[in-house]
């Protein structure tokens, strides 16, 4: 029995993909280029010919041709899964692509406003007498802000601690005005304080004053328009829109404020310990990144200060 040509592999292969895993057209489309791409680039007439050398050659090629980290890692897996299926079905020595990897992906910093930016928005006010609403707003973008929480930590913020009853659990999050803190359950069930800042106790104390019950029985702190617990997805929505009327110049959501924090403070305190313990990062890896931001603040104020600092 003949053996088939390397189009009628790579075609067999496809329609199992489409068949048996159920994969769209444009996703088979995709595998079929990556595949075509493949041979192009080694010119072998036999998948079987094809080395560990040949798939490292072709991944160093794309990869100065300008072509990403993701998009190769997506080839990478995809001829893997191919040789694997093909391994079943001729006899193979070894898989090429195992082993080769794609390039290291470029560790994409935090984005975090300028201080400028930051205040700009917190201080972004409507005219005349504020809707309860917008009372709420000000008070988690404060929050978030002042505090550095997840948005998710903040969603999950009671007036006071509950304690577990009737079947209920406890507060995992909640505010203590007096003591200007709050309490959050964070990645991990690790719990922490965060202080709050002076603005954002203040925003509070308006919020609370106008706050109704929940209609969910909760002690829920922020309430969205149905006066239930807020969502995580409201909170970016009302502060995607927030942002806009403020007239940022870039994206502004939740963890952009939480990176805000984080940068601001480690720029004022050069503290990286405090600035994980405010986080609530496990690690001081996570919290390290910060410092490439800080330097890139520290470059910019050179680059404008100094007067040899002018780049032809």
């Amino acid at each position: 029995m003949d053996t088939p040509a390397d189009d009628d592999w790579t075609g067999r292969y496809l329609a199992e993909l489409k068949t048996q895993r159920q994969l769209s057209d444009h996703t088979i489309a995709a595998y079929r280029r990556d595949l075509a791409e493949l041979a192009r680039l080694t010119g072998q007439a036999d998948w079987a010919a094809l080395t560990h050398f040949d798939i490292r050659r072709v991944t160093a090629k794309l990869h100065a041709e300008g072509q990403s980290a993701a998009s190769i890692a997506r080839k990478l897996s995809g001829w893997r899964g191919f040789f694997d299926w093909l391994s079943r079905q001729r006899p193979l020595a070894a898989n090429p692509a195992d082993g080769v990897r794609a390039p290291r992906r470029p560790k994409r910093l935090p984005k975090a406003l300028a201080v400028d930016d930051a205040v700009q928005l917190m201080e972004k006010t409507t005219s005349g007498h504020p809707e309860p609403a917008e009372l709420c707003d000000r008070a988690m973008f404060e929050l978030l802000y002042s505090s550095g929480l997840r948005v998710s930590e903040l969603a999950g913020l009671d007036v006071h601690h509950v304690p577990a009853r009737g079947g209920q659990p406890a507060s995992l999050g909640w505010l203590e005005l007096e003591a200007q803190e709050v309490v959050v359950t964070g990645k991990g069930n690790k719990m922490r304080r965060v202080p709050v800042g002076g603005p954002a106790r203040a925003a509070l104390e308006a919020w609370l004053a106008v706050r109704p019950p929940a209609r969910d029985g909760s002690a829920a702190l922020f309430l969205s328009a149905r006066d239930t617990r807020i969502s995580p997805r409201v909170v970016q929505y009302r502060l995607k829109a927030h942002a806009h009327k403020a007239g940022m110049p870039v994206h502004v959501h939740p963890h952009v404020l939480r990176h805000s924090f984080a940068s601001h403070v480690l720029q004022s305190s050069g503290d990286l310990r405090a600035v994980q313990e405010l986080l609530g990062h496990a690690s001081i890896t996570s919290t390290q990144i910060y410092t490439s931001l800080d330097f890139q603040h520290l470059a910019a104020v050179y680059d404008r200060a100094h007067p040899r600092a002018k780049r032809k």
